[in-house]
């Protein structure tokens, strides 16, 4: 790789960089705002929020990579052209397809990250966040304790907290347990956490009164306490088996799956679906990056608007994406969609391969750029009269 070679490379990937943790962490906030409800009112920690709403951000990847590739492409190439950098380049005998070779390399890390995450990341982390959800939603003890409200576990077990607190704390406890016929236990108890082990899962009283009411008894027995451990076990649901969805499946699930798999045996359509959208992640990035140079990469003046050629670039790329996405939904009923979306993509590199070879200058026609001359003109007419008058 020569000197040119390692410039265009870092440059474009740097861009790339830049561009990808951007638009990544913009979304990424969108999603995460929806899972504020682990902190607010299931009583989990930073932790617990910032982990499960990470786990995302792969799946982000996927979709943003090529875009972001689109972006720093053609970041490095205007640059290029505002330093006169290309016309130098084309002077000095490298042509076009020549100047392609470095955003070529660039496409091929980036095409690598996007197989990689496509085969085991993104749904690694999709499985990861289901589990997760799972422990949490299913676990009674975060999600039906909820502050002021009397909680009915069980047909004679009542429970109430007062309020929550960070790290999971729960603070003003009260127990009603008649699960026994023989007695009746009453706890009132100043705070208390959720302890989950091997074992199960207990509410943990601290600094608290326990009252037992025996049968045949007149007077209740009182204790107080500093620590009661209260048995929770049987209404935590921890380690239930979760049934994992399209998009929680890795690519060789996808391609092998059980014959006896209840999901696939439903909807075999979507498994032929995300198989093949998992197989054309990591071409995207090589029909972005040619669609981008074919229309921005041809030598020009700086007299020459590049406008035109941004705007087709954005408008190829996005249209490309965008009947992508078509042929994916067309895929679930239709075997013969993932064939279509392959060949849309095998047509868009092809082409713009025939234009980066032969050195076309894509280029409005010339009766389109003479409209938009006049057009402008009568704008601009039409803006100076309130000014003379």
């Amino acid at each position: 790789m020569g000197s040119i070679d390692k410039y265009i490379f870092r440059t474009t990937l740097a861009s790339f960089a830049l561009v990808l943790v951007s638009l990544t962490g913009v979304i990424w906030i969108t999603q995460a705002l929806r899972g504020i409800d682990l902190m607010t009112s299931q009583g989990q920690t930073i932790r617990t929020f910032l982990g499960i709403t990470s786990l995302v951000i792969p799946a982000l990847v996927l979709i943003i990579a090529p875009i972001a590739l689109m972006i720093a492409i053609s970041h490095t190439l205007n640059k290029l052209a505002t330093d006169s950098e290309i016309i130098v380049m084309n002077a000095a005998g490298l042509s076009p397809f020549r100047l392609f070779r470095p955003f070529l390399y660039a496409t091929v890390v980036v095409a690598i990250m996007v197989a990689f995450i496509a085969t085991y990341l993104a749904p690694d982390g999709m499985r990861r966040i289901k589990q997760w959800d799972a422990e949490i939603t299913a676990d009674v003890l975060t999600n039906i304790l909820q502050p002021g409200r009397f909680a009915q576990l069980d047909q004679n077990l009542t429970i109430r907290i007062r309020e929550r607190q960070p790290g999971g704390v729960l603070v003003g406890i009260f127990v009603d347990d008649r699960r026994n016929p023989e007695e009746r236990i009453s706890i009132i108890a100043d705070h208390g956490t959720v302890l989950k082990s091997g074992t199960g899962s207990f509410l943990v009283l601290e600094d608290g009164n326990l009252e037992r009411f025996e049968t045949g008894k007149r007077d209740p027995a009182l204790v107080a306490f500093g620590r009661y451990a209260f048995d929770m076990s049987k209404f935590s649901n921890i380690g239930r088996d979760v049934a994992l969805g399209i998009r929680e499946r890795y690519l060789w699930e996808l391609v092998s799956p059980s014959p006896g798999d209840p999901i696939y045996q439903q909807i075999p359509g979507q498994f032929r679906a995300e198989m093949h959208d998992r197989f054309m992640a990591p071409i995207y990035p090589f029909a972005f990056a040619a669609l981008t140079f074919a229309f921005l990469g041809a030598p020009r003046t700086t007299r020459q608007s590049r406008n035109f050629s941004i705007g087709g670039s954005i408008l190829a790329v996005f249209g490309l994406r965008i009947a992508g996405f078509a042929c994916s939904v067309m895929a679930v009923k239709s075997p013969f969609a993932p064939v279509a979306q392959y060949l849309m993509l095998a047509t868009a590199i092809c082409g713009s391969l025939w234009v980066i070879v032969g050195g076309v200058v894509i280029e409005p026609p010339a009766a389109l750029t003479e409209a938009i001359g006049k057009s402008n003109a009568r704008l601009l007419r039409l803006l100076r009269r309130p000014a003379t008058a």
